[in-house]
């Protein structure tokens, strides 16, 4: 057993404290800062965002602001997405790409009345990325990580939970949309978002301080549904084939590689970063695709290490991440293979333990 050692580098979030409070045990780092990834009872996790309701902080999901008279530029110009009909209080989840073509980030973008943009981004630096761009391009735009700390609230409760909070008329809010909201007096944006396919809100805080005294209102309205503290939970992640840039890309990994084709558009009016590179991959196929991986026999005990895919004595791939199944009863992973392999196929692995093991390619999500 072994810690982080802290420093200045790595950041608290504003719900550290109530995180602690409510019984965090383990953490990992994103965007410079720590995010909990668990409570000590991972099936009970597990159970409460399948069935229930859970809370996560979620404040390492930093918001990049573009704001001036060339946001949008800035924006369409990092987005491999059409974002000319979007309108104020829609959201997009959208595709960033290097001149490669190679995926470097998958946030959630959100319009505002005023024409400022947030990113809420995954795990790399595109606040340095996107003020670079903004400089070379010489636009008017101020780029900058705005305070605000989300906050998720994710289970087939959820809503009910963020309906006791808001109002019934938040029901009607759909995926991606959001509105400014105030929970007394606490300043927020409310959105139907985040990172499970079980639905629910992330509550978007634009005053930090107030973080502990929004967490326990969360708390406080959630009791009735039996709502408990969680994280982004690795199982029900890979069970719907979510991905997680960083742990399931590579330094060539394209959005056609990993399931993203249908939220890159290939004939945008703009100067897109990689659209061209993208253009040709959409012309010639790309080399590898996104599979799910079902162990049969032995499985491994943790998910920290990428395993190579073999078929005979020829690499064809590798597992990127794996994670028991409650719901399948069995252990199950994400694989970036070559095209040439299809769903079906049987494969072999070496674990980290040096044990060879069988393992079946399924076509995602799995459910």
């Amino acid at each position: 057993m072994y810690g982080i050692s802290m420093g200045t580098r790595i950041r608290r979030s504003p719900y550290h404290a109530a995180t602690v409070a409510a019984g965090v045990t383990s953490f990992t780092t994103y965007n410079h800062m720590l995010m909990p990834t668990s409570y000590g009872d991972p099936q009970a996790e597990y159970r409460r965002l399948i069935d229930g309701v859970a809370m996560w902080d979620v404040a390492v999901e930093r918001q990049i602001a573009l704001k001036g008279p060339d946001a949008q530029r800035l924006a369409q110009a990092l987005c491999c997405r059409e974002l000319s009909k979007l309108k104020p209080g829609q959201g997009r989840y959208v595709a960033l790409c290097d001149h490669r073509g190679v995926l470097i980030n998958d946030p959630v973008l959100l319009l505002h009345e005023d024409g400022t943009i947030w990113l809420f981004i995954a795990d790399s630096d595109v606040l340095l990325w996107a003020r670079a761009v903004a400089a070379e391009r010489r636009l008017d735009v101020e780029v900058e990580e705005e305070d605000i700390a989300p906050l998720a609230v994710q289970g087939p409760k959820a809503e009910d939970v963020i309906a006791d909070l808001f109002g019934e008329d938040i029901r009607a809010i759909r995926h991606f949309g959001f509105r400014e909201e105030r929970l007394g007096d606490i300043p927020l944006v409310l959105a139907r978002s985040g990172w499970s396919k079980q639905g629910g809100f992330e509550l978007y805080l634009r005053d930090s301080r107030r973080a502990t005294e929004l967490w326990n209102r969360v708390a406080e309205a959630g009791a009735p549904y039996d709502i408990g503290p969680g994280a982004p939970n690795p199982s029900e992640r890979i069970e719907s084939g979510l991905l997680s840039v960083g742990a399931d890309t590579d330094d060539a990994t394209t959005p056609f590689e990993v399931r993203m084709e249908r939220f890159v558009d290939l004939e945008i009016d703009a100067d897109v970063i990689g659209l061209p590179a993208l253009q040709a991959e959409a012309a010639r196929g790309p080399k590898r695709h996104q599979l799910g991986v079902v162990f049969p026999k032995a499985a491994p005990d943790s998910h920290a290490e990428r395993l190579t895919l073999t078929s005979g004595n020829r690499r064809v791939g590798e597992i990127t991440a794996t994670a028991p199944s409650p719901r399948m009863g069995k252990t199950i992973g994400l694989a970036l293979v070559s095209r040439e392999v299809e769903p079906g196929a049987a494969l072999d692995t070496i674990l980290p333990d040096g044990r060879s093991a069988p393992v079946e390619l399924r076509e995602l999500p799995f459910l």
